[in-house]
């Protein structure tokens, strides 16, 4: 038998404020960064770092959707060049990366879209080695986009 836990949150806010809560009983020994993944990461994200002090940073992920069926992750890109392939589904949908090439070249320019639209010169992207970075979104669902978020943090 599967027994689930859900909690209903009012908003993305409320569910940022108690992971937040939660997360500073870790009492991370490293400075603290906080990652939300736009959109709907942010807003969770925000309150989370306002919780715990930290800074709050943006990194921009793309899922690569499949044709026809495109909220079903193949995978996914992020910033600096990673691509993350969910082999599950590209096999089950009979895909190889290959197929995908101009999905993942067009999402790669819409990450360089979105975050020239983000950063400027008073808004550079915050140093993460030595730190304890949290990577936050309102959702998981493969998984893909969040394996992307951390080979780009990891990188």
């Amino acid at each position: 038998m599967v027994t689930e836990n859900i909690t209903s949150f009012k908003d993305r806010r409320e569910a940022g404020d108690k992971l937040g809560e939660s997360l500073h009983t870790l009492q991370l020994t490293a400075p603290v960064v906080v990652l939300g993944l736009p959109r709907g990461g942010v807003p969770v994200a925000a309150e989370v770092a306002d919780r715990l002090g930290a800074p709050l940073d943006i990194l921009t992920v793309r899922k690569i959707g499949a044709p026809g069926h495109e909220e079903l992750a193949c995978g996914a890109v992020a910033s600096g060049g990673v691509i993350v392939w969910n082999d599950r589904v590209l096999r089950n949908l009979g895909l190889t990366p290959g197929d995908l090439e101009q999905t993942v070249y067009d999402e790669q320019a819409e990450i360089g879209k979105r975050e020239r639209s983000i950063r400027t010169h008073s808004t550079p992207i915050l140093p993460l080695k030595g730190h304890s970075v949290i990577i936050i979104d309102d959702g998981v669902a493969t998984g893909a986009t969040m394996r992307a978020a951390i080979r780009a943090v990891k990188s």
